[in-house]
């Protein structure tokens, strides 16, 4: 498979190619933050298929958390492309909503950090459900 994708302004491109490792619904408080209040709807994709096609990314990472990830956005409008996780270095996050086509993510495998979702986050029927995530 391959995806392409880039920010808002259009600054920074993307292109990933591999076949995804899952596509999930992210429900973590970070999550929340980075959406406005939703899930993140990402997709799980294999790190070295991945490349910035035009532009460069700012990253941004919480030194208050223990083994904190890496948002990755677009400097100029800030649309947050992916996210990387220091024990998952194989693979990285790729946001759906940056994506050119989102219908590629098709629907979700599983929901995660369902223990900080919210009331009025929705989960669809028959997605498999966990409350935390190992990334691995």
């Amino acid at each position: 498979m391959e995806v392409t994708g880039g920010c808002y302004c259009g600054q920074v491109r993307y292109k990933a190619t591999g076949e995804p490792l899952f596509r999930a619904q992210c429900h973590c408080r970070e999550c929340q933050y980075i959406t406005g209040g939703s899930a993140n709807v990402l997709m799980g994709m294999p790190a070295a298929g991945f490349e910035f096609t035009k532009g460069e990314a700012k990253g941004f990472s919480r030194d208050d958390i223990e083994n904190g990830v890496t948002r990755d956005f677009c400097p100029n409008c800030g649309t947050h492309l992916l996210t990387r996780a220091p024990q998952s270095a194989e693979l990285l996050f790729l946001k759906v909503g940056s994506m050119d086509d989102p219908s590629q993510f098709g629907m979700p495998d599983m929901a995660i950090y369902t223990s900080e979702m919210q009331a009025f986050h929705t989960i669809p029927e028959g997605v498999k459900t966990f409350e935390k995530f190992s990334g691995s």
